[in-house]
């Protein structure tokens, strides 16, 4: 008892921080939500109306979709290729170091930067990638709409597709030695030591890993907006972008407020499943170690 009141002594100036951050950001952005505002300083119940507004609103859906398609497309690139990558990698040693050291330097960069270092790539006549294109007999046409998603998802990869590595590598090197002579002991081929000794090990990272990459390639709003501005059209106005548009731009603070309590509710109710697929994972490890 005395451990527990120790650990919340100590935990209490955090756990302040957060409520202040975070908590009390979220109720007022719940109270916009519930009210009309004229001249931003006056306020009118409306209840639900905002909600039923945007629950109504074809963009809304279509920037939905939108966020859940890019979100599904940067997975199925980055975790396969994040973990093929990290098998192949040397367990140890100068090159190994060298390698994780050139996965982590993306995830250094800040949003706006990569934004505009591909932006800059992107360029005619002067940009790398668009010269790289040009030469391979692949001209890039920016006004279309799978052109402009190829190039966030490249983007999006090349940023992310390191923390992939790094957490399928660590979760690697915590696997004994002993299951590998196990495994060959009974002649087990590659590919059945990956499907059967390290895949089931990596089941704890990888969760984590889909989860950081969930939440962020799903609020993705930086870098996609300096590259593509959106378009073409609305091709790549993701729901963060579309909430800014309103909110900001737009300046209707309620329906804006009402999408922004829509979108916090769909990434925590994805962060709770997740939660929960990784709680029951770790459980059993806890107690073997207490």
């Amino acid at each position: 008892m005395g451990r527990s009141a120790t650990a919340l002594a100590l935990l209490a100036p955090a756990l302040l921080v957060m409520a202040v951050c975070g908590v009390w950001p979220l109720a007022m952005v719940f109270y916009y939500s519930v009210h009309d505002s004229f001249a931003g300083n006056s306020f009118f119940w409306v209840g639900a109306d905002w909600y039923q507004s945007v629950l109504a609103s074809p963009e809304f859906w279509s920037a939905v979709a939108r966020s859940l398609g890019f979100t599904a497309l940067v997975l199925l690139v980055e975790v396969p290729l994040g973990i093929w990558i990290a098998v192949r990698m040397p367990p140890r040693g100068p090159l190994a170091s060298a390698l994780l050291i050139v996965f982590a330097l993306p995830l250094l960069m800040p949003v706006l930067v990569v934004g505009y270092l591909w932006k800059v790539m992107l360029l005619p006549d002067v940009g790398l990638l668009w010269a790289a294109a040009t030469a391979a007999g692949l001209p890039l046409d920016m006004n279309s709409a799978v052109t402009s998603w190829v190039i966030l998802i490249l983007m999006d990869a090349w940023h992310w597709t390191g923390l992939v590595v790094l957490l399928s590598y660590a979760g690697l090197q915590a696997i004994p030695a002993a299951h590998y002579q196990a495994a060959l002991i009974d002649g087990a081929s590659g590919r059945a030591i990956f499907l059967y000794v390290q895949l089931p090990r990596l089941r704890l990272v990888l969760l984590i890993a889909i989860l950081l990459r969930t939440m962020d390639s799903f609020v993705i709003y930086t870098e996609a907006y300096v590259v593509t501005r959106g378009g073409p059209d609305v091709s790549t106005t993701f729901l963060s972008h579309e909430l800014v548009q309103t909110a900001l731009i737009q300046f209707d603070l309620g329906e804006g407020a009402a999408m922004s309590v829509i979108y916090f509710l769909i990434v925590a109710t994805v962060a709770w499943v997740f939660f929960r697929a990784i709680v029951p994972a770790d459980t059993p490890q806890r107690r073997g170690r207490t």
